[in-house]
């Protein structure tokens, strides 16, 4: 099943307008192969990078349908954006500034084999990491990175919320 962290919504069950709206948008990739292999990846300490990728693509898809503004590229971006397939904990050199810089880049390469691209998705991908990256050129880019970054928070807060209330459910 899947489902965005937070949500009473089950994407691919299509029993509301709004997953069969975000399915539409993005079941050609949420399927392929390349993203379901993110779920063999941790992104946020218990959390794939496939989970947190839905995350990020799904309240990106939300916000700017609610905005009026690009959801498709929003929510397909959103999915795309750390389609990378290395652990970056373990890397050599400085792992925080060199993984901020240089997995947008690996992401985009990936999404790029994977699918074609409108210059809104390339800019998603690219820019999601803003403000250490180069300045958002579309008002959704801007959106996916902030969602990037709430998404983040939120999952970092629910380990320690299972960690504190539920410690035998959490593996390291």
């Amino acid at each position: 099943m899947v489902k965005a962290l937070g949500s009473r919504i089950r994407i691919s069950a299509f029993d509301t307008d709004v997953s069969m709206d975000y399915y539409r948008e993005v079941g050609d990739l949420l399927f392929s192969e390349p993203v379901k292999a993110l779920a063999d990846w941790k992104q946020h300490m218990h959390v794939s990078r496939l989970q947190h990728s839905v995350n990020v693509s799904y309240y990106s898809f939300l916000l700017c349908r609610k905005l009026g503004l690009n959801a498709r590229a929003a929510a397909r971006g959103g999915l795309l954006h750390d389609l990378f397939f290395y652990d970056w904990a373990e890397s050599k050199g400085d792992r925080t500034v060199g993984h901020i810089k240089y997995h947008p880049c690996v992401a985009l390469e990936n999404a790029e084999k994977l699918t074609e691209l409108t210059d809104m998705e390339r800019d998603i991908i690219a820019k999601h990491m803003w403000p250490m990256s180069a300045m958002p050129k579309y008002r959704e880019t801007f959106i996916v990175s902030m969602v990037d970054k709430l998404s983040a928070t939120i999952e970092f807060g629910d380990y320690f919320r299972i960690s504190l209330f539920c410690p035998d459910k959490i593996s390291l």
